[in-house]
């Protein structure tokens, strides 16, 4: 890899000293909760205590102690976090940061906390290819590297292929792992990779949108460039009537959009530009670790 500019330096110092704050308290106390480990580790075999589950007995070391015995078990501690990071054209859109550097952002966040918890983190950048892979490992200096090319990255391509990403994400991973996915999800083909993946994986899919998507500013006559496509739109703002079929489509998306996610398991996590992160995010997660408790 090429000499990593100073600048680029500068941006990534910049993203983890502002995140800091957010590092420290998204996921004080509770990030084990949020993020489970990979599965269940037996510890030991032990006396049967009034209360424990029945389901636990171990009827072999019982029948030949001729008392009841169950066996315990400890979760694994250590987790994997691969961050999908969508860099297609469509991210190139956004103000006053774009989708694509929201989600690099949010990416830095999660990288920083799993270095904090020593649990392996790796990523993975596309656009209508995978460009680039980061396989995942531990500690802070792996974490910030991490951000470094996530910073540094420019892509090659403008399209959008995110349900071959979602693909090879599966085929890489052989243990369970977390899998969060930071996308606008503007694209096709992506539902069924989703759904293989979220069947051996915990998936989080943070949605990045940008306001202006929904609600067009009125004015009046402009030309809107596809982003991927390069395909040219003359839109009348100044109409009601217009700025109201471009709301009611986009919303039908993003309704669309949820439904799937859900469909498949996945957590959903909405986020905009121009808008404080920091706030959704932790209300996300505290309702994934509530669920996680009930469950």
């Amino acid at each position: 890899m090429p000499a990593v500019s100073p600048e680029i330096l500068k941006q990534v110092k910049s993203i983890e000293l502002r995140t800091r704050g957010l590092v420290a308290s998204l996921f004080a106390g509770e990030y084990r909760s949020v993020f489970r480990g990979q599965g269940m580790e037996f510890a030991e075999v032990r006396a049967y205590e009034h209360g424990d589950d029945f389901r636990s007995i171990d009827w072999n070391v019982s029948a030949r102690l001729a008392s009841p015995y169950v066996k315990t078990f400890t979760e694994e501690r250590e987790l994997t976090i691969m961050l999908v990071v969508d860099q297609s054209g469509s991210t190139r859109f956004g103000e006053p940061v774009t989708k694509a550097g929201l989600s690099v952002e949010i990416a830095a966040v999660l990288a920083l906390a799993a270095a904090h918890h020593n649990d392996r983190v790796g990523a993975l950048l596309f656009s209508d290819t995978i460009e680039r892979v980061i396989p995942p490992r531990k500690g802070r200096r792996h974490a910030l590297r991490v951000i470094r090319d996530l910073v540094a990255f420019q892509p090659a391509g403008r399209r959008t292929n995110l349900g071959a990403s979602l693909s090879y994400a599966s085929r890489v991973l052989r243990h369970r792992s977390i899998v969060v996915v930071l996308s606008d999800f503007i694209a096709e083909g992506w539902e069924r990779p989703l759904r293989r993946l979220g069947a051996r994986h915990e998936v989080v899919a943070i949605t990045v949108d940008d306001p202006r998507e929904h609600d067009l500013p009125e004015s009046g006559w402009l030309e809107i460039v596809d982003a991927e496509s390069d395909r040219r739109v003359l839109v009348d703002t100044g109409s009601k009537e217009v700025r109201a079929r471009v709301a009611l489509l986009t919303q039908r998306r993003r309704d669309d959009r949820a439904r799937i996610l859900a469909a498949a398991g996945a957590d959903h996590v909405r986020l905009q530009t121009g808008r404080d992160y920091a706030i959704p995010l932790r209300r996300a997660f505290a309702r994934r670790a509530r669920r996680i408790h009930r469950a």
